[in-house]
């Protein structure tokens, strides 16, 4: 098997020396069911992209930052493109256009056909679109998992797109002489430069399905980015895409609705959720999408507790807002202080996807997040400020002692992480206490705040005991 290098972590544009210069996008495009996706994750080196027995898994461009022999280049995965459905309003059809517009935007194309069935209708509908596009093209013949199977790839000149590259996605077979290929019919660009992560800012749009999600990246965007469709779960893989708001560029990653349990899902589906959970790792800052025309589900607010577990910046948008009558409005009011009392710190924006009615303010609301996601307070003020808070309010006696807050430190950010190092043991509820209080003394509006505690007891007892024994002795 090849061994094929997975995307660098200058991925996000870090570091550069050349900052400037993009990367090469490379289009896989086929009919359905031909293993495009099984070939992306062998390139990426990692299951990435869905995969499942099935036609039509891949539906939107997802794209992913793929290296070969330190080059780097863009790869931009797509659902089963069939000429013949283009022109009707059918999912097929949009799925389809996708695959187009990947095409257009793309420095070269990788076309997959099934070398054990042959060319078919579709495959030389594509091969036709492909020649008068002028791009250059290379050809993998996929599912010759052998050297027997090598022959039935010598049918595929018949596209008269160039010489046939025999290759096994599901076994990694040729998958290193295609990547050689491929950078072939790539641009020159300078080698991949490794560096610490930067670039755009991160943003998941996370919610259970059918919230608006991709509307909302559509809106966002400008364009049909991804593909919208009344019947929830269209998207299933995670989309990245690059959009300019209020002066600076955001990376945000569109994902699949999130079900009841992930067990409960099947298929794509599941492997879909997982995808979501790794996006959220991705990501620095969440979004939360509401509808808020219907009351709150139980989804939403395991949703909401997953973001704030994971540790990410998190902003709730309730979505729909068109739909919202007065008599919702007032209960939503009372709904969101009853049920999200444990984010009532995270930031709430009303918009409507659809119309774009107020979208604008979720930039402003990113930010607050994102800054008190980054926010350091010196020790000294943190020490000062804790110690008048425990004069005022000091810990709860507990076993006929109380314990005492010797000192306090941030021992970390993103997100704020404040350890207590204490004499003896602090009830949960005195600790949500302190937390609460940092959130009002130094704000912290969008994140999430970790408040742990040290003990010092046993240490003191064992120097006490070091300090009794020549005393004994002698």
């Amino acid at each position: 098997m090849d061994d094929l290098s997975g995307p660098g972590p200058g991925g996000d544009g870090a570091d550069g020396d050349q900052p400037d210069v993009p990367a090469p996008v490379v289009a896989v495009v086929g009919r359905p069911n031909v293993g495009k996706s099984t070939l992306v994750n062998r390139i990426l080196g990692s299951r990435q992209a869905v995969v499942e027995d099935t036609p039509g898994v891949t539906r939107d461009r997802v794209t992913y930052d793929a290296t070969w022999r330190g080059r780097a280049f863009t790869l931009v995965d797509t659902g089963g493109w069939d000429p013949a459905v283009e022109g009707s309003e059918a999912l097929a059809a949009r799925v389809a256009a996708q695959a187009r517009v990947a095409v257009d935007a793309a420095d070269a194309v990788l076309f997959v056909v099934d070398a054990v069935v042959g060319v078919t209708d579709a495959d030389a509908a594509v091969a036709a679109v492909l020649r008068r596009s002028r791009k250059p093209v290379v050809l993998a013949a996929n599912k010759v998992d052998d050297g027997p199977g090598e022959a039935a790839a010598s049918s595929l000149w018949s596209l008269g797109l160039g010489e046939p590259c025999p290759v096994s996605a599901l076994h990694g077979r040729g998958s290193g002489d295609l990547l050689d290929l491929v950078l072939g019919a790539l641009p020159e660009t300078p080698m991949e430069p490794f560096g610490e992560q930067g670039g755009p800012r991160r943003v998941a749009l996370i919610g259970r399905p059918n919230v608006g999600k991709s509307s909302l990246l559509n809106k966002l965007a400008g364009q049909e980015r991804v593909l919208v469709d009344p019947v929830a779960g269209t998207t299933r893989d995670p989309v990245d895409e690059l959009i300019e708001l209020g002066g600076s560029v955001w990376r945000f990653i569109d994902t699949a609705g999130i079900r009841r349990r992930v067990r409960e899902t099947q298929g794509a589906d599941y492997f879909a959720a997982l995808r979501t959970e790794r996006a959220l790792e991705r990501a620095e800052v969440a979004i939360v999408l509401v509808d808020a025309s219907e009351p709150l589900a139980e989804q939403d607010l395991r949703i909401v507790s997953m973001v704030i577990e994971s540790g990410r910046a998190l902003v709730i948008a309730y979505n729909k807002w068109d739909l919202v009558d007065e008599d919702r409005r007032n209960f939503l009011d009372k709904e969101i202080d009853r049920q999200l009392h444990t984010a009532r710190w995270a930031p709430r924006v009303n918009i409507s996807a659809a119309t774009g009615w107020h979208v604008d303010r979720l930039v402003p609301a990113l930010q607050r997040a994102l800054d008190s996601w980054d926010t350091r307070v010196q020790t000294g003020r943190l020490n000062a400020w804790l110690s008048a808070l425990v004069a005022a309010t000091p810990p709860p006696v507990r076993g006929g002692k109380q314990p005492k807050i010797l000192f306090a430190t941030q021992a970390s950010v993103r997100p704020p992480h404040f350890v207590l190092f204490t004499s003896g043991f602090l009830q949960a509820g005195y600790r949500r206490f302190v937390e609460r209080r940092l959130r009002e003394e130094f704000g912290f509006d969008g994140s999430p705040v970790h408040v742990t505690m040290r003990l010092r007891e046993k240490r003191a007892a064992a120097g006490q005991a070091r300090r009794a024994g020549p005393a004994r002795r002698s």
